[in-house]
């Protein structure tokens, strides 16, 4: 459990919200048809499953946890459960507000949700803080300075250092807003523990270059990389 998040249950559902929210959020929330005109979805990555919701003076993004792959072909919103600890979109909320009490450059989390379907299967949702006057980097690759590319090497080297390992570290999870860099979708991602293998960090980096060479191609990302890689080692905690 984080230190003052509020939980919140009701007929097999629960909630966490942030301390900041607290009396706003309902299960409503988590639907986006409830949102009406305040809601449109979200283009860039995913599988279809992130809006764009309104609330208030609140920007936020409400985003549901949907199966990729074969097993979407079985179970597209549904997930085992085990244990609440280990329910999707309460551990990337718990994760979420740790990375913001370290000042890491992530969203603020607003709520997470969970529904039990049956005793073994749930479905999941979560919010967050929209941030404003960002875009993908996938979508500014081009425009990207060798400076920026050492900046975001920089960045990158600030989330290993503190142990966070992202589990789909790409293009279209780091956002870009004129010099800073920022990180999100951390489902599956967590806190590694001292004493774990470097490897992790190694394989984090293998999977963005991966993701350089699927959206703008290898020799992009042959032009990019001495620059990513000098600001990701000049990052090096002492």
């Amino acid at each position: 459990m984080v230190e003052s998040e509020i939980c919140l249950r009701n007929k097999g559902s629960a909630m966490l919200v942030h301390p900041d929210y607290r009396g706003r959020v309902s299960e409503d929330w988590f639907q986006p048809a409830f949102w009406g005109d305040m809601a449109r979805p979200v283009s860039s990555g995913g599988r279809g499953a992130a809006w764009f919701v309104e609330a208030g003076d609140n920007r936020l993004v409400l985003r549901e946890y949907r199966r990729g792959g074969l097993m979407a072909k079985l179970a597209r919103h549904t997930y085992l459960f085990s244990r609440e600890s280990e329910v999707r979109s309460f551990a990337e909320f718990r994760l979420l507000y740790q990375l913001e009490a370290m000042s890491l450059p992530v969203p603020r989390p607003v709520a997470a949700w969970y529904h039990k379907q049956s005793p073994i299967q749930y479905r999941a949702a979560i919010l967050i803080e929209r941030l404003q006057g960002v875009v993908p980097l996938a979508d500014q690759i081009a425009e990207t300075s060798p400076e920026g590319w050492k900046q975001l090497g920089a960045t990158i080297r600030r989330f290993h250092d503190a142990g966070v390992m992202h589990a789909d570290l790409n293009c279209y999870n780091v956002l870009v807003r004129d010099d800073q860099y920022f990180l999100i979708d951390f489902d599956k991602s967590r806190l590694m523990g001292q004493g774990s293998p470097a490897s992790w960090q190694q394989a984090n980096l293998d999977r963005f270059a991966r993701s350089l060479v699927k959206v703008a191609g290898e020799e992009t990302r042959r032009r990019v990389w001495d620059s990513f890689m000098n600001g990701y080692n000049k990052g090096k905690a002492s």
